[in-house]
């Protein structure tokens, strides 16, 4: 694929998820979050190899992965969106190492929003209500995320399988607003 076809699929790919993300934070009640998600992979770090790497059929990461052993996109693309989990690592004083914390509940909004996103970008016309669930059953056993935070995005995706979008995003706005409450008497 030439040049000019990798960077404008690349580009195209990460503004059509960035925009179908908004829409869902502004069902979710996180229109804010969702004006902010992912402009980081619009600095060079993470485009430059999103162009590099794409091939429209799996994420660019994946090829820097197979060049390098690692991708430097990722990590930085994680280490700036607190709608990943894995951003949420810290050094644990007890047992001595870095392990998953939970995350607060505006960003396992986010995460929802952005997994549902996703889902139907690249499942295109196959997307169902259960391809954002079957996508996260099939990758999180070899990941490290918190229980807790496990507990409600599997919740969500759940939800959303069996009672559909507006259900599960009234829920979404509902417990936003009780945690924004719960922080503001604090």
């Amino acid at each position: 694929m030439n040049f000019w076809k990798r960077l404008f699929g690349h580009f195209r790919t990460i503004t059509k998820h960035r925009h179908k993300v908004i829409a869902n934070c502004a069902k979710a009640g996180i229109l804010w979050q969702g004006l902010r998600h992912d402009l980081s992979k619009y600095t060079p770090t993470e485009f430059v190899p999103g162009v590099k790497y794409y091939t429209g059929k799996r994420s660019p990461n994946e090829g820097e992965r197979e060049e390098y052993g690692y991708s430097k996109a990722w990590m930085h693309h994680k280490g700036r969106n607190r709608h990943h989990y894995e951003y949420w690592v810290d050094y644990n004083l007890e047992t001595k190492r870095n392990e998953p914390v939970e995350m607060p509940y505006n960003y396992v909004a986010e995460m929802f929003c952005d997994r549902l996103a996703a889902s139907k970008i690249y499942n295109g016309k196959n997307y169902t209500d259960k391809s954002p669930l079957d996508y996260f059953n099939y990758r999180t056993p070899h990941r490290s995320i918190n229980p807790k935070t496990k507990e409600e995005l599997s919740k969500l995706l759940v939800m959303n399988y069996e009672k559909g979008e507006k259900e599960t995003f009234e829920y979404i706005r509902k417990r936003v607003k009780e945690e924004k409450q719960r922080k503001n008497k604090r």
